[in-house]
């Protein structure tokens, strides 16, 4: 696996609901694109807030909700946290690509269809097996900017809040 350094400040959008929006408890029991379920922890990050907003806006708009229909205290919260500045595996280039087995089109697949879960969370296995910190990758949010990043950081260590803001605060 090809590695990048990547660190600094990160953002997670939580629902204001959870009790530990920094906990990769419930990615490790449902899973997401870099782990299967009932695997191992990982806590899923966007490098910016655009990339944050977009993913509320895929997350919402498929279940048919724009970001709009929500009361200003239900909306998701924004926290924000320091990840350390190490070495990731590397999603987000075309040659960390390619060592992965991932098309140089991720995260959408040679026919423009977005890759499935399924392909990546083997990767995230092993990338958890050889232990890897994370993995730094192209956002897969659809509505996300070009050359947006996400980190899939890895729950080996846990992480604490810098701040959190309210989705009035932060969204608009």
């Amino acid at each position: 696996m090809r590695h990048v350094r990547r660190g600094g400040s990160y953002l997670r959008v939580a629902d204001p609901a959870w009790e530990d929006p920094l906990s990769g408890d419930y990615a490790r029991d449902r899973g997401g694109r870099w782990n299967p379920p009932g695997s191992f922890g990982v806590i899923y990050l966007n490098a910016t807030v655009p990339v944050a907003r977009a993913q509320v806006r895929d997350k919402l708009g498929a279940r048919g909700i724009q970001p709009e229909d929500l009361e200003a205290d239900q909306g998701p919260t924004l926290v924000r946290t320091t990840v350390p500045e190490t070495e990731y595996v590397d999603a987000v280039t075309d040659a960390g690509l390619a060592t992965l087995g991932l098309p140089e089109t991720y995260p959408l697949d040679e026919d423009g269809v977005p890759v499935a879960h399924e392909v990546c969370q083997p990767i995230g296995q092993r990338a958890w097996d050889a232990g890897e910190d994370g993995i730094a990758c192209r956002s897969a949010a659809e509505s996300a900017p070009a050359g947006s990043e996400e980190l899939a950081y890895f729950a080996r260590r846990s992480l604490q809040a810098d701040a959190v803001e309210d989705f009035a605060d932060w969204y608009w």
